[in-house]
């Protein structure tokens, strides 16, 4: 896709937000480092904020100003890149994206790096290193997007991800992180129910999609959404969670469910005020937990808002509040 083309649909996707004045985001993932917060979002190649403080956020534009070569494979595809994951290791950043046909297991998940996130810094380029995992409609039952990476209690790395179909995979990574690691080794950790009569190429039923992998104390916890985001009055998204001592699982709700075998313990849900409320990530920074969603706002018109919900614990689980939705506001500054 042509520079022009990609500037002009991130001008306007831009204005959309500078109208709004609170940050509009789908899918919503934050690292830390020493400049603060770097929040990444859906949108057009991939769009992203800096804040010192979690509340008053900063454009800094997209991370790609034309799309990489091998997303020409992606059927489809029109430039608005998905549901990225940024992580942090071997002195750089990882910043994992995902390129679909809406709709469509016709999708991709690639990763392009950068030993910086600060934009005034001459070190500040992004490497793009090609495709991760790709899904191929007939021949695969999942859906490669939704990336999310988590290092687990050997020091192996692993991106989950998933959308529909199937439900959630994980595949180990190489030690690069840039690939699939040989021989490969993967894992199914969370599914709803779903017949096998139903066709490959149909993503229905199995509203899942969205994990997030994170260790707090003893345990990992997979939170996935369900239900349907993007629906405006009608969006039913949900966050749900089980947790295991492994970073692999299985994961199992409150109630002692495998979360790969239909299970989830419900943490935060729409209500009057937010007609749906997931894709989460989750981070513990100075000691505080925060659950970071995008929620769709019942008073201003359906708008995606950034939420960041302080977690407390409860017999070590986690806990969000309805009344935190409306406690948090974020500002766009420029």
């Amino acid at each position: 896709m042509k520079m022009t083309k990609i500037i002009a649909m991130v001008m306007v996707f831009l204005s959309g937000i500078a109208n709004a004045q609170e940050v509009i985001v789908h899918d919503p993932v934050m690292v830390k480092n020493e400049q603060g917060y770097y929040l990444f979002s859906t949108g057009p190649g991939i769009v992203f904020y800096h804040s010192t403080d979690m509340k008053n956020w900063q454009n800094q534009g997209s991370v790609f100003s034309e799309m990489p070569k091998w997303t020409n494979r992606i059927k489809g595809f029109d430039g608005h890149m998905w549901a990225p994951d940024i992580y942090q290791a071997n002195g750089q950043y990882y910043l994992y994206y995902s390129v679909s046909s809406f709709g469509k297991n016709t999708s991709g998940i690639g990763v392009v790096t950068n030993k910086t996130l600060d934009k005034s810094s001459p070190q500040y380029k992004w490497t793009d290193h090609g495709v991760v995992v790709q899904s191929i409609p007939n021949r695969d039952l999942f859906n490669a997007i939704d990336p999310a990476i988590i290092q687990d209690e050997n020091g192996d790395t692993w991106m989950s991800f998933g959308s529909f179909w199937a439900g959630i995979k994980m595949v180990k990574l190489d030690d690069s992180l840039l690939k699939v690691a040989e021989p490969q080794e993967w894992r199914s950790t969370a599914k709803r129910e779903r017949s096998l009569l139903i066709s490959d190429t149909v993503a229905y039923p199995g509203a899942i999609e969205a994990p997030f992998i994170a260790k707090h104390g003893q345990y990992y916890y997979q939170f996935v959404s369900w239900d349907f985001c993007c629906r405006g009055e009608e969006s039913t998204y949900k966050v749900v969670v089980g947790r295991s001592k492994s970073a692999t699982g299985p994961f199992l709700d409150k109630d002692g469910k495998d979360m790969a075998q239909g299970g989830g313990s419900i943490l935060v849900q729409g209500d009057e005020n937010w007609y749906g409320v997931g894709h989460n990530s989750f981070y513990t920074f100075d000691g505080i937990s925060y659950l970071a969603v995008h929620a769709y706002d019942a008073n201003d018109k359906s708008l995606p808002k950034l939420k960041i919900l302080p977690v407390r614990w409860d017999a070590e689980w986690p806990v969000v509040t309805q009344e935190q939705l409306l406690n948090y506001k974020s500002n766009l500054v420029e």
